[in-house]
């Protein structure tokens, strides 16, 4: 199974690129970073390639979470626009969604977790009352990035 269909490679000051295969032999994935996530990151897509590259490349609880069925010409919208899926182990964890100025996140697996764990990191979160339900947490800069990446490791090990 393909890691990531789109990974957010940053360089050093430089801006991501999209669509990167770090399965392909010919192209070698970066060395996981504890880069500071720029607070004033606003954009939504960004944010998302963002929260992309760091979910492919953190290890431990989320080792297994892939980002498939990713859409690399996604333009955000005011109703958010679908970027990619998040996967643990072939089963749907959530969707991510680009706003013009945020991401969001749907959880559909470990809802209660996720709901849990984004109070507790501080961050704007929301029961979503659909069939089947889910949790909706707001991603609405760079630096709130590193807390999401808590919230998904809750919800992959509830």
């Amino acid at each position: 199974m393909i890691r990531s269909e789109l990974c957010a490679r940053a360089s050093p000051g430089g801006p991501a690129t999209l669509g990167t295969d770090y399965n392909r032999p010919s192209e070698t994935a970066p060395a996981p970073t504890t880069r500071m996530a720029d607070p004033e990151l606003d954009d939504g897509v960004r944010i998302a390639q963002l929260l992309a590259s760091d979910l492919v490349g953190y290890g431990d609880a989320l080792a297994d979470v892939t980002v498939t069925d990713a859409d690399p010409d996604v333009e955000p919208t005011v109703d958010g626009a679908h970027a990619y899926r998040v996967r643990i182990a072939e089963r749907p964890l959530a969707a991510v969604f680009v706003h013009p100025d945020r991401a969001r996140v749907e959880f559909e697996a470990g809802q209660d977790a996720a709901l849990d764990a984004a109070r507790e990191a501080g961050l704007r979160v929301r029961p979503k009352a659909v069939e089947p339900p889910r949790t909706v947490v707001f991603v609405e800069n760079g630096a709130e990035v590193k807390r999401v990446l808590r919230v998904v490791e809750a919800a992959v090990t509830a």
